[in-house]
């Protein structure tokens, strides 16, 4: 069951390779000449692996077996691999912040002007009558003081 699943999961792995560029493929295809013998198991997250049918169903091993090199990267702890391509969530995130930008803009523009004129006060906006302070005044020239 590990090495058929294995197998299969590393058939489209393959197939996803293929999709990087040529000098990416080139580095990841390198044997790493400090590993000597050890063997290359192939780059597949074991989250992509069935749930059940492991000796460890948590981190889908079964015992004895080999770890990978990186097998931080590709544990169950490691990061999920895309359920879509980078490409295609980028698509999706541009076409939804178009809608959301031009349903703001329509809001915008059909929204009508306002029907009243805000209201002045005298008095540098009735600060003395309705008691407030000197620093809130909205345009003081003159400082009236009752006597």
């Amino acid at each position: 069951m590990n090495s058929l699943a294995l197998r299969r999961a590393s058939s489209t792995g393959r197939a996803l390779l293929a999709l990087r560029c040529p000098a990416h493929r080139a580095l990841s295809t390198q044997k790493d000449p400090q590993l000597g013998d050890y063997p290359a198991l192939p780059d597949v997250s074991r989250a992509t692996l069935p749930p059940t049918g492991w000796w460890d169903n948590q981190m889908r091993r079964n015992f004895g077996d080999t770890l990978h090199e990186k097998d931080e990267i590709f544990s169950m702890w490691g990061l999920d691999p895309p359920k879509i391509a980078p490409r295609t969530a980028l698509f999706q995130f541009g076409v939804a912040a178009s809608l959301f930008g031009s349903v703001m803009l329509f809001a915008y523009a059909a929204t009508p002007e306002k029907l009243a004129v805000s209201r002045s006060y005298p008095y540098d906006g009735l600060v003395k009558e309705l008691g407030g302070l000197e620093e809130n005044k909205a345009l003081s020239h003159e400082i009236e003081v009752d006597e």
